[in-house]
């Protein structure tokens, strides 16, 4: 992809994060992989009026092109490193996923089509100091075993194969945190599928490509 078109589809992901409440003030940072490095929101942007000289190019743990990079570039560059199929990585730190981070609530991955695929595997990171090297390498650590991330009071990371899955998954993280929550609130026992309905969805119907999680 052109370096003009990616920095758009940023710019996109950026306003639609900030449209649908998953993201606010200036808390948070977007990336997208480009050829040998990736683009990430600079330090202290608002991701829902980015502009293209809002950006940093950076690569192998070096800032090369534009802003400063946001402080937490280390932490995306771990996930590309380890993971060659990810090309997006969206940090944010959305009310309810939140919540949930700070808090000893699992989030259900079992309440309908969206979430049993999109939230298969959720992992927790420990508490770091953001942009911190020592969050950097929690997070490249668990790299492999998950596309989200539950960063304990702080926020949540969401990588996946393109900026627009990338965008479909942290909705559905947050719209199933909130369902998850209300029901809690409310005391509406919620009916999760069974495992095996789940495990057949995920590797027979066919939906979404099934994740390889043992390379």
């Amino acid at each position: 992809m052109q370096k003009e078109n990616l920095l758009a589809d940023l710019q996109q992901a950026g306003a639609f994060m900030m449209n649908k409440e998953l993201a606010w003030g200036t808390a948070g940072n977007i990336s997208a992989r480009c050829e040998s490095g990736y683009f990430i929101s600079a330090t202290g942007t608002y991701l829902g009026e980015l502009e293209v000289d809002d950006f940093s190019f950076c690569e192998n743990g070096e800032h090369i092109i534009g802003k400063k990079p946001s402080k937490e570039y280390l932490m995306h560059e771990g996930i590309y490193e380890q993971r060659p199929d990810i090309h997006a990585v969206l940090h944010a730190s959305p009310f309810y996923s939140t919540l949930v981070a700070c808090s000893d609530i699992d989030i259900p991955s079992n309440y309908f089509v969206e979430s049993m695929y999109y939230l298969e595997r959720v992992v927790r990171i420990p508490f770091f100091q953001p942009g911190s090297k020592e969050l950097a390498k929690a997070v490249k650590e668990r790299a492999k075993d998950a596309n989200i991330f539950l960063l304990e009071n702080h926020g949540v990371i969401v990588c996946d194969v393109n900026l627009k899955e990338a965008k479909t998954a942290l909705q559905t993280l947050e719209y199933t945190a909130k369902m998850h929550i209300t029901s809690l609130e409310k005391n509406i026992p919620m009916n999760g599928l069974r495992e095996k309905t789940v495990y057949d969805f995920i590797h027979h119907s066919g939906y979404k490509p099934v994740r390889d999680w043992n390379k």
